[in-house]
């Protein structure tokens, strides 16, 4: 292996999420890598109008495109919501500026929403001050998440926003590789009160032992409440058919007239739905142990130069969570935006149900993300 295939693989998996904020945890990336960034264009608005699942379907895009281009060697990424970001060494670069650029024109072309993509060095990063260091955070024995601290990543979403580092959109016509890329389950409702969006950044010039502390204090209210907050269902999210995500998915697929691609998934989802509703083994796959591996590979909790949960919670964990960030806000040490609504949502990627590595990206169902950032740029104003 190269010396940036080998970097992100040999990153040690930390498993306790309470660990999160431990700089041993983070190596930085080297030098010679860059930073992908995209992000939905007045995301407020589509959702605003509703457009909740084409938004978190675009941002998942990303990391499909970007995992097929690079052939699923294995890279760092975050799901953002309306957005993602991720890493990649300088012999993947060309593959991953054609996967953002194809994405993009897929986004305008086929969800009616306009995507910003940009590629920023580590090395104009660091220019800055600032550093992209990375963790691997394993949830369960299946996967891990990457973790990012060192402000570089904040950085490069505010370049991108300003136009700079800018990938231009592929052609017209142009369709990504978005292999794997579904949304077949439906809305999980809250079970425990609220399902609650969470996104804690360091205030401007905020002391970082400071800050660490909030954000640990912050870990450890949640891990006292069931499953840590966790929104997914022990059962696994609940599957109907049709699936509300038909549509998405037939947009995701290459060649032919969209109809007839409607109708191919249509097919697919009915003999997918019949195999998970009745336990039906198939080959190597096994519906329940596929079914236990969504609820542990989900990605509810992240850190990307600040703390992202989507939790399901009592509105006595909200008001602690609140009181605790509304403290730490009056001292100068975190910006935050809570948001509060009754259900979670679920974006998947499966390039083979076989594997247990199968991803599944979690963001609030009325809002999510999205909206605790317009909350969070709220108390900033």
């Amino acid at each position: 292996m190269t010396s940036g295939e080998s970097f992100y693989g040999g990153i040690p998996v930390f498993r306790g999420f309470t660990s999160l904020m431990d700089p041993a945890l983070y190596a930085p990336l080297p030098d010679d890598w860059s930073i992908g960034v995209a992000d939905i264009v007045d995301s407020t608005k589509a959702i605003a109008a509703q457009r909740y699942k084409a938004v978190n379907m675009a941002g998942a895009a990303v990391i499909a495109a970007v995992t097929n281009a690079l052939e699923g060697r294995e890279f760092p990424f975050v799901f953002g919501g309306d957005g993602a970001s991720f890493a990649v060494a300088p012999h993947d670069l060309e593959r991953a500026r054609d996967a953002l650029a194809a994405t993009a024109t897929w986004v305008r072309e086929d969800l009616d929403l306009t995507m910003r993509v940009a590629l920023v060095p580590v090395s104009a990063i660091r220019a800055q001050g600032l550093d992209v260091r990375v963790a691997r955070f394993g949830p369960s024995a299946n996967l891990s998440y990457a973790m990012f601290s060192g402000g570089g990543l904040a950085f490069a979403d505010a370049a991108m926003k300003r136009g700079e580092f800018a990938v231009t959109e592929a052609p017209a016509g142009t369709q990504p590789d978005l292999s794997g890329l579904s949304c077949r389950f439906e809305v999980m409702p809250a079970s425990r009160g609220l399902i609650l969006s969470v996104l804690v950044m360091p205030a401007r010039g905020a002391d970082p032992h400071a800050f660490r502390k909030v954000i640990e204090d912050i870990i450890h209210l949640v891990e006292r409440s069931p499953d840590g907050g966790r929104p997914v269902p022990p059962q696994g999210p609940p599957l109907k058919w049709p699936p509300q995500g038909l549509d998405f998915e037939a947009r995701t697929r290459r060649g032919g007239p969209l109809l007839a691609r409607r109708a191919s998934v249509l097919a697919y989802t009915l003999f997918a739905y019949l195999i998970m509703r009745f336990d039906i083994k198939v080959g190597g796959f096994v519906p329940n142990l596929y079914k236990r591996q969504v609820v542990e590979n989900s990605d509810f909790r992240k850190y990307d130069d600040g703390l992202r949960m989507i939790l399901d919670c009592t509105p006595e964990l909200e008001r602690a969570l609140n009181d605790r960030l509304t403290a730490a806000a009056r001292e100068g040490i975190v910006r935050y935006g809570l948001y509060q609504q009754d259900a979670a949502m679920m974006t998947c990627f499966t390039p083979s149900a076989l594997r247990s590595d199968h991803v599944h990206f979690i963001d609030g169902a009325r809002g999510g993300y999205a909206s605790a950032a317009t909350a969070l740029k709220a108390m900033m104003a």
